[in-house]
Formats: C-alpha cells, sequence, structure tokens
C-alpha cells in the first residue's frame, strides 16, 4: 500500500498515541538530511507520510498495532545512520524510529552484562561502561551515531570480532514487538540462558523485516590493562605470508586487519597492502605479542611500527572513518566475505578495501555498478559473497543489492510470513525481495 491518503490522517492516528509534541513529525517538517537518508533507503515512489518517535516499548507496540490494523508500510530506524544499507524498501507510509527509547535498564556490573533500550546510541553506553571498567565489544559503523538496536538489525560487528565473535556472540536476550503490535521475548539476563537462541539469531542482521527490535541484554567484557597496535606494509605476498603466519599461532589479537594499498597510503602508514594488529591484556603479553609480529615482518622483509596510547587511538578511529567515508555520492560501500586465504588477491583489485585475516569478512569501496559485478564474481569464485551496503538509489535499482546464492531463500520467505503476514515491516529491503 502507497501513502495516497493525506499526511494528516497517518499522523493524527499516531499522535493520539505517542501524544507530546514533535513525537510525530510531518514529512515536510523532516530536517533535509534526514529526509536525504530516507529517500536513500526507499524504492523511487512517493515518500512516507511521517516519522514517529515513540518514547517507551508499550507506546511502540501501539504505534505498530495500528499501523497493521490498517495495513500501513513501516520502515523502521533508530538514529538512521544504516537506513541506506540493504535494498530499496517499497512504498513505505510511515517511518518508526526507536532513537527516544533509550533508557538503561540494568547493568549487572558483577555479572558482566547490560540491559539497554534499542534506541541508547553505543558511544553512550561504552562511556557508562567505562565507568565499571567494562566494555561492549563491538565496533560499529559510526559509533557515535549508531543505536544499539540498529547495530543488532544490520550485524555490525567490525574488526574486535577477530577476538570476541559477532553480533550473535554478545548477546544473551532480546525484547522485539511483532508485527501486529504484541511484544516478545527471547533468551534472558544471564550469561548461562540459552533460551531462545535461536530468536536472537534470527533477529540479528535481519534489517527490520521480522520485527522491531526495543530491548537488547549483552554479555560485557573487562577493560584491558594494556593496548598496542603493529603495522606491517609490503608487498601482497609478503603480507599473506604474515597474515597466514598469524592466524596459526598461538597469538591472541583482539583486531587484525588487512588493507588495501590505497587505505595503507591514505593513512600515511606507508606503501604497499598493509596488516594491522592490535593486542590487549596484561602490560608483559601486549608488549611480548606486538614485538612477535614486528620480528615476523622483519624476516619477510616489511616494514613495521607499533602504535601505543594516543596514537593508536587516533589510527583505528582513523581508520575507521577512511573506511566508511565516501568522497563522492558515486562510491558503493559493500561488505565482503571470502575464505581468510583469498582476502589478499581481492584486495589487490580494489582501491578501497579491509578484511578481517581470521573471518575473511571486510569492506570494500567500489566505484560503479561494473567494478561491483567483477568484484562480485571473482569473490564467488573463491566461495564467498559481495553484498552492496551504500550505493546510488539508481545502482540499487539496477543490480541485486545482496547478491545470494543460497537455496534458502524459500525458507526465509516461509519465516517473513510467519512473523510479518502482511508484509508491512520493511517491504524488500532483505534478501531476494523480502
Amino acid at each position: 500500500m502507497s501513502n495516497d491518503k493525506p499526511q494528516g490522517v497517518y499522523a493524527s492516528y499516531f499522535a493520539s498515541i505517542v501524544g507530546e509534541e514533535n513525537a510525530v513529525c510531518l514529512w515536510e517538517n523532516i530536517e533535509l538530511g534526514q529526509q536525504k537518508r530516507i529517500q536513500q533507503a526507499i524504492a523511487s515512489g512517493h515518500p512516507p507520510s511521517c516519522i514517529v518517535y515513540p518514547r517507551s516499548q508499550q507506546q511502540l507496540a501501539a504505534v505498530i498495532a495500528t499501523a497493521h490494523t490498517n495495513n500501513w508500510r513501516v520502515l523502521p530506524c533508530g538514529n538512521s545512520s544504516k537506513l541506506n544499507w540493504g535494498g530499496l524498501v517499497q512504498g513505505i507510509d510511515v517511518v518508526v524510529s526507536t532513537e527516544r527509547i533509550n533508557q538503561l535498564i540494568e547493568h549487572a556490573v558483577g555479572d558482566l552484562t547490560i540491559t539497554v533500550e534499542a534506541g541508547m546510541k553505543f558511544s553512550d553506553l561504552q562511556a557508562l561502561l567505562a565507568k565499571s571498567r567494562q566494555f561492549l565489544a563491538l565496533d560499529p559503523t559510526a559509533p557515535e551515531l549508531a543505536t544499539i538496536g540498529g547495530i543488532v538489525a544490520t550485524g555490525d560487528t567490525g574488526s574486535l570480532r577477530q577476538r570476541y565473535g559477532s553480533v550473535r556472540d554478545q548477546l544473551l536476550g532480546i525484547t522485539f514487538v511483532r508485527a501486529d503490535g504484541q511484544i516478545a521475548k527471547a533468551g534472558g539476563r544471564v550469561v548461562k540462558n540459552v533460551a531462545g537462541y535461536d530468536l536472537m539469531k534470527l533477529f540479528t542482521g535481519s534489517y527490520g523485516t521480522l520485527g522491531f527490535i526495543s530491548q537488547l541484554t549483552f554479555r560485557l567484557y573487562p577493560l584491558a590493562e594494556a593496548s598496542e597496535t603493529v603495522v606491517l606494509t609490503g608487498t601482497a605476498e609478503a603480507v599473506s605470508q604474515a597474515a597466514d603466519i598469524l592466524r596459526g599461532s598461538a597469538l591472541t589479537p583482539v583486531q587484525a586487519d588487512l588493507l588495501s594499498t590505497k587505505l595503507v597510503s591514505s593513512l600515511g602508514l606507508g606503501e604497499g597492502l598493509g596488516l594491522i594488529a592490535r593486542f590487549q591484556s596484561i602490560s608483559e603479553s601486549v608488549k611480548e605479542q606486538s614485538n612477535r609480529v614486528l620480528e615476523v615482518g622483519q624476516k619477510l622483509g616489511l616494514d613495521g611500527a607499533i602504535y601505543v596510547d594516543d596514537d593508536e587511538a587516533s589510527l583505528w578511529q582513523r581508520l575507521q572513518e577512511r573506511i566508511h567515508y565516501t568522497a563522492t555520492e558515486s562510491v558503493i560501500t559493500c561488505k565482503i566475505g571470502v575464505l581468510p586465504t583469498a582476502a589478499v588477491e581481492i584486495l589487490t583489485h580494489v582501491e578501497l578495501g579491509l578484511i578481517h585475516i581470521g573471518s575473511g569478512l571486510g569492506l570494500l569501496q567500489l566505484e560503479g555498478k561494473n567494478q561491483v559485478l567483477k568484484v562480485r564474481d571473482r569473490t564467488q569464485a573463491h566461495r564467498g559473497f559481495l553484498t552492496i551496503l551504500e550505493a546510488p538509489v539508481a545502482v540499487k535499482e539496477q543490480i541485486d543489492v545482496w547478491g545470494y546464492t543460497g537455496n534458502a531463500l524459500p525458507l526465509m520467505r516461509r519465516i517473513k510470513e510467519q512473523f510479518d503476514s502482511k508484509n508491512i515491516l520493511s517491504p524488500g529491503r532483505f534478501v531476494g525481495g523480502i
């Protein structure tokens, strides 16, 4: 259904639920930057009528129940930082944001767990945890903007996956609003609780197509005493050998990535391909492991350097910004997954890219749909995948964003039917137009 009703019709329904001023914003009153982010997420056609900002999980449930009763199509979002990831949604009537549902529910310091509402910003959560010398072991895109719910909905883990695993590995419990407006829960608030684990797996990376994440419980880790980062740069062959040695060793980096030549040079790290590895533990262990990696690099003829303190923090921040920053609107940001042993070969064929040495997952910046299709073919030849995250709407309308070649589509469609029989949540955003 497209929003051919007057905008005020939608707004008046939702205003009666969320009440207070500024909780429903008509399309023409939405800030231009926000309008642009929403337009990058939707197929060409009518823009949505309004954005609704519920302030509690109960208000959110009532908003979704109203949309369900009226067959209105909903685009869920947090703070919109990843709204333009994935496929284009079709015929959206209303955007519903969780950014004002952002309370701390419980921090069990001794149990190393925390429960928060989905709209809490990642940077706010980490600042809160730092007071107890703890942290959530994710390093998502745009940490200052990203909400916890959005990070889970897009499965956005980052380089810390090397040591701590994916979003799914950190998630202990989830509360969500079903497509019919009912509140449901899975998992719990303790590390040993495994009930409903499959449901949490389903919602991680589901891009808002199965339900509206409203509250989450995570396992936490203590902050390390010391941290150092080693950077090796040089020829593709030597960097590949260094990565093989690191993967096969007893060393335990918390982050370890391969970097393309342009990424290395743009960060002022040297020439050639790069390998960046971060160690965090007690001081003696960190120094020992950093020096071991430096020695491996020297034996292979690679240039090496160790970064500590502010220099190290700055390096990782610049790396994060550079791999996500697009100089022009034509740049296409892609998520890649290949066998780790094929990562170096892929990086030699792209200008800007980063691939984690353990998982083979990473990010590439490509120019134009022809390059996307070429790199996708090369990736699939290595039994991998290439998914478009951010691209101009025209590009997403021309080529398959997901590039999925598996055989699970019928199963995915049955799951979607089970959770959202009216197809009102993020229609078209997921694999196969789900």
